[in-house]
């Protein structure tokens, strides 16, 4: 494959082993190094869960007596069996209880400047309070609680809040339309919302209550809207009959209340996921599932530590909104919140708020870094990184050039970039990179502990050195407990390829080294005369030519070879998009990939559809282009550019 590189681009050092979470459990379990503990992980994963939580001192309120019943067959586990937890004791009580009271837990950034942070004994007083306010409001165990709401506090300590009293978080990503609100709320059964009156991006104020307010319209089971005044002044936030304010709900109650003893079993959390057709699923997690999974990952994957600082992009409505809070909560850690634009209002904004937090932990998806690029590597220079220890990227794909910008320019050559895959639907990661060992980039060097992933092919049977389906040959902790009305829709999506193994819908590769390599999601695999190939290795060929900031491949039908490959690109300004500019491209793609894979056209498009944390949606590219149903759209940060796609269409040979 031409994008792998063979060589490691980074090694292990004892500054990255010694005092690391993954060294302390080596240890406690007697063994020698990280291979070795992996391979303990999935021949007696019951041991290393039981080793892996006592490491990180987490505790119940039950103990659990059974690890795992799977009676119902490996789609359904019952996991952590006869036991009782709640989250929220973990990432508040017993960080109290270590003596962090005073240790700044979240702290919120703005556009505009402003900022704002509470320690862990404030978190866990306004979180008493909420909680309280929720009581007055009728709530009751096992209520859906939806979240509307950007990255800000107030989102922190409402999620923790309702999970303290036995709830069910139903967090939205907070740029949805109202009909995509509405139809997750309705789904959902969401008795209580909370919203804010609106958002910052790029300088302007984007409404949230109007849009609240309109998806409630549709919503039969809304009974209390809770409305954060963010902003202030925004139009359309008025408060209609069924809605309080923030002050009204927090303002003078206890700072103190009840932390409920939930079975491990209970659902904690519904978070949609979109689908290419149909309604989004909603994958359903439990107490004893995506925390204590996400948890693992912070530790294991990313080796975050007490006191240090993780900042993170992402939406409360994405997978990894839930984690960061829990994750850095439970670990002792402080967590970045910002909802801006990371390039506004200057092309330094997102190093300045590494600078001024001394952030140690940096998560940014590859399109972004694409984006940031692009600046150079003045406005990074501006400002003092030295309290970075560690790159973090999911989301998609690397090109191979941007992933090299990332290590040598932002890491400077000493940062391991810690690549993580995974989704919703599992609680965090499948593959990711720990940094006991080597990293290839764009690569994983490893399959996260507990979890035995593997790579099949078209006949169900393991292969190395070849492309196939990323699978999971056993349930593992966090893997959603189906989709909330709607188990069929869960089997056929998950469990209907092979027989009792779980197909993630990504296109791998696995080496004879442990290194994993991601292509994209195999149903984005593009077949051309019975060779597959990966977008993303089409995209970095193209990449490679200098006016191409950045391209998206899709396969379109063919009567002869099956299907062709089509080529919408992003040019630099210096460039001006003509057919010899495109024939150029095309040329570039052949040198590097061959005349098979050569493109039948090249289009120059001013943007791609893409969700707000940067990742391009080839399906939607592919089916509008084709003049089909595009399905569910309301994760586009930018929808706009549907209409210009259609129109290639219209126009097209």
């Amino acid at each position: 494959m031409s994008m792998i590189k063979e060589e490691p681009i980074w090694f292990p050092s004892e500054n990255y082993i010694a005092g690391s979470h993954l060294q302390t459990l080596i240890h406690r379990l007697g063994l020698n190094n990280y291979d070795e503990l992996y391979d303990f992980s999935v021949l007696h994963t019951d041991k290393f869960w039981q080793a892996a939580l006592d490491a990180l001192g987490i505790e119940w309120f039950t103990p659990y007596h059974k690890f795992v019943d799977l009676a119902a067959g490996p789609q359904w586990p019952r996991w952590f069996v006869g036991g009782q937890i709640n989250l929220v004791h973990n990432a508040l009580t017993r960080q109290l209880k270590l003596g962090r009271g005073d240790q700044t837990a979240i702290v919120w950034e703005s556009e505009s400047g402003s900022s704002r942070s509470l320690t862990y004994r404030e978190l866990d007083e306004q979180t008493a309070c909420a909680a309280n306010g929720l009581i007055e409001l009728g709530f009751r165990r096992g209520d859906a609680v939806g979240l509307f709401v950007p990255m800000i506090v107030e989102a922190a300590v409402f999620f923790l809040a309702v999970i303290r009293l036995g709830g069910i978080v139903v967090p939205i990503f907070s740029g949805y339309g109202a009909e995509a609100v509405a139809t997750r709320l309705q789904d959902a059964k969401v008795r209580y919302l909370l919203t804010a009156d609106g958002i910052e991006r790029r300088g302007k104020v984007l409404p949230m209550k109007s849009v609240a307010n309109e998806a409630v319209s549709k919503c039969s089971t809304i009974e209390r809207v809770i409305m954060v005044e963010h902003l202030h002044n925004v139009p359309g936030a008025e408060l209609t009959d069924k809605d309080i304010t923030w002050s009204d709900l927090t303002e003078g109650k206890e700072t103190s209340a009840p932390i409920e003893a939930m079975d491990a079993n209970d659902p904690f959390m519904i978070i949609y996921t979109s689908g290419t057709t149909g309604k989004p699923k909603g994958a359903v997690h439990t107490q004893g599932g995506f925390p204590l999974k996400t948890i693992q990952d912070m530790a294991h994957v990313f080796d975050l530590r007490a006191k240090e600082t993780l900042l993170w992009l992402t939406d409360l409505g994405w997978m990894v909104g839930p984690a960061v809070i829990i994750g850095g909560l439970t670990l002792g850690a402080t967590t970045v919140f910002y909802s801006g634009a990371p390039d506004y209002p200057e092309p330094d904004q997102i190093w300045n708020i590494v600078e001024q937090n001394k952030v140690t932990h940096l998560g940014l998806a590859p399109t972004l870094i694409r984006s940031l690029r692009a600046f150079g590597e003045e406005p990074m220079n501006r400002h003092n990184l030295d309290s970075l220890r560690v790159l973090i990227s999911t989301g998609e794909a690397w090109d191979l050039e941007s992933y090299v910008w990332y290590s040598r320019k932002v890491g400077k050559g000493k940062l391991p970039i810690l690549n993580y895959s995974g989704g919703t639907e599992v609680s965090g990661g499948i593959l990711g990179c720990v940094t006991h060992r080597p990293i290839k980039a764009t690569g994983f060097n490893t399959a996260v502990p507990g979890i035995q992933a593997a790579v099949l092919n078209d006949a169900g049977q393991l292969v190395q050195d070849q492309v196939g389906e990323l699978s999971v040959l056993r349930p593992f902790v966090g893997m959603t407990n189906g989709f909330w009305n709607d188990q069929t829709r869960y089997l056929e999506s998950y469990w209907s390829r092979f027989d009792q193994v779980w197909v993630h819908g990504d296109w791998a590769f696995q080496n004879d080294d442990n290194h994993w390599f991601l292509f994209g999601r195999s149903d984005d695999v593009i077949k051309i005369a019975g060779k597959r190939v990966g977008p993303t290795e089409i995209e970095a060929a193209a990449g490679q030519h200098p006016a191409v900031v950045q391209a998206a491949a899709v396969g379109v039908p063919h009567p002869v070879k099956g299907e062709e490959v089509v080529l919408f690109v992003i040019a630099h300004p210096s460039f001006t998009p003509n057919e010899q500019l495109a024939e150029a491209v095309k040329e570039e793609v052949t040198r590097t990939l061959g005349k098979s894979l050569k493109p039948s056209h090249v289009y120059f498009v001013k943007d791609l559809p893409r969700t707000r944390n940067g990742k391009v949606m080839r399906r939607v590219i592919r089916t509008v282009y084709q003049g089909q149903q595009t399905g569910d759209l309301s994760a586009l940060e930018n929808p706009d550019v549907i209409g210009m796609i259609q129109n290639l269409h219209k126009t097209r040979d």
